[in-house]
């Protein structure tokens, strides 16, 4: 797949190909109502669980949908990406569906709950560096060398095709909502949200939200250009410090507001979710309802749709968010 290719941006019928592709192996997660979530943000609020998802994030859907599209040689050559966790897990669960070989580059203090996930999945993983980045520079190398396919979490049309599908299982259920909150670290799942959206009805308004502790997808959003940002976010999901083209190209393009909030925030809101929905929430798939929180004035009345991105929350993160909020 040539550079070119790669960086096309999904049209809304992609999307379309995408769920009908993605539908014999992932069924449409829950949306789901709280009236404390209602009385909280004085709103008619609707939460998207793709942490029902069984990689228990939403990034399993573009995983499903690349790994159904992949050529012969690329099927034999077999994978390579890196991850934090939730992409990685998506790619492994893919992989496992159509007896590809994955490997999934790690940076050495990732989640202990998503790494034994990756495993349980079959991924070969290769430890490498400190944080998210790190890993990737070493996957692109190792594609290189291997000649694996590479697949970029945040550069490729199908994965962000494939995630779109949430907005879209949000609209067919609830076609008025107003506004739809998305967590960003690489961007792809608000991209994706953007497509959808705005295909259906231009006037949803799609709003992402990003810890302002890694603050890469925002700037770059702001500046209109690619940069890099410190990266100490405790929500791992969220944790680039590098903006990536396709999913910013998509985002100046249809993304309505874009919000920052403090980790502090998006753990308070974590252990919200946990206490109102009786659902595990991991912090990055919590930081819809921060920003939530952070425009309550301006969303109070409308009808709202929180993406929860994923539950994949280790014992020790579970542990310490309850206890902060029972400190």
């Amino acid at each position: 797949m040539g550079e070119r290719s790669r960086l096309r941006a999904p049209t809304f019928a992609d999307v379309l190909d995408a769920k009908r592709r993605i539908a014999p192996y992932l069924p449409a997660t829950a949306l789901r109502r709280y009236a404390a979530l209602d009385e909280l943000l004085d709103a008619e609020v609707f939460v998207k669980h793709e942490n029902h998802q069984p990689t228990g994030a939403f990034k399993v859907r573009g995983g499903v949908n690349l790994v159904s599209r992949l050529s012969p040689e690329e099927q034999r050559a077999g994978l390579v990406t890196a991850s934090t966790g939730n992409h990685g897990q998506s790619i492994a669960y893919a992989a496992g569906l159509f007896g590809i070989v994955a490997r999934i580059c790690v940076p050495a203090d990732a989640n202990p709950v998503k790494v034994a996930s990756m495993r349980g999945l079959g991924a070969e993983l290769i430890v490498h560096g400190h944080d998210f980045d790190d890993a990737r520079v070493h996957a692109e190398e190792v594609a290189r060398e291997h000649g694996y396919r590479y697949v970029h979490s945040g550069d490729e049309p199908h994965l962000i095709a494939g995630v779109a599908t949430e907005t879209l299982e949000i609209l067919e259920e609830q076609p008025d909502v107003d506004a739809i909150l998305v967590p960003i670290g690489g961007g792809s799942g608000a991209a994706g949200a953007c497509i959808a959206a705005k295909a259906v009805d231009a006037t949803i308004a799609v709003i992402g939200v990003q810890s302002e502790s890694a603050p890469a997808a925002y700037r770059s959003w702001r500046e209109g250009r690619l940069v890099d940002d410190l990266m100490g976010t405790v929500a791992e999901g969220l944790a680039t410090r590098t903006a990536f083209e396709l999913p910013q190209q998509i985002l100046r393009e249809s993304l309505d507001d874009f919000v920052l909030v403090s980790d502090e925030q998006i753990l308070d809101a974590q252990a919200t979710l946990i206490e109102t929905t009786r659902n595990l929430v991991e912090a990055a798939g919590a930081a819809a309802l921060a920003g939530a929180l952070r425009l309550r004035e301006r969303l109070a009345g409308k009808r709202v749709a929180l993406i929860v991105s994923g539950g994949n929350a280790s014992p020790q993160q579970l542990a310490d968010v309850l206890a902060r909020r029972n400190g």
